[in-house]
């Protein structure tokens, strides 16, 4: 199986990812995270303003096979949410890195990217 991992991103072993640019993260689930799922069909996110922790569960989303806990990669105050997923949870399955991103968060530690897998570690998990 080959599944999409790109290298400018970091990973939680639980099959989420997140990019940052200098002030805040963007995090999503991952290709292979999305095809396990199959046809998600229902995504349950925070508010704008909740602090999520790093590790610890932010949200759920709802597949047709099954349902899962999303846990956030770092710590810090959800700056926006993806509000498409809403209506058209499907664009997790089209597209999880680009239009099916989740969250974006104001990290309260930085080092914790640092932390995250990078690509290759990922892959090497999932294969």
């Amino acid at each position: 199986m080959s599944f999409d991992v790109p290298t400018d991103r970091r990973y939680l072993e639980s099959h989420e990812w997140t990019t940052t640019d200098g002030d805040t993260v963007r995090i999503g689930i991952t290709d292979f995270a999305q095809d396990e799922l199959g046809d998600v069909v229902f995504v349950e996110l925070p508010d704008v303003g909740s602090e999520v922790t790093a590790e610890a569960e932010f949200g759920v989303v709802e597949s047709i096979k099954a349902v899962s806990d999303l846990l956030s990669p770092v710590s810090g105050t959800v700056t926006a949410v993806n509000e498409d997923l809403f209506d058209a949870p499907e664009l997790l399955n089209q597209d999880p890195y680009g239009d099916g991103w989740m969250l974006e968060v104001e990290p309260s530690d930085e080092s914790e990217f640092d932390d995250l897998l990078t690509a290759d570690e990922y892959r090497d998990n999932v294969e």
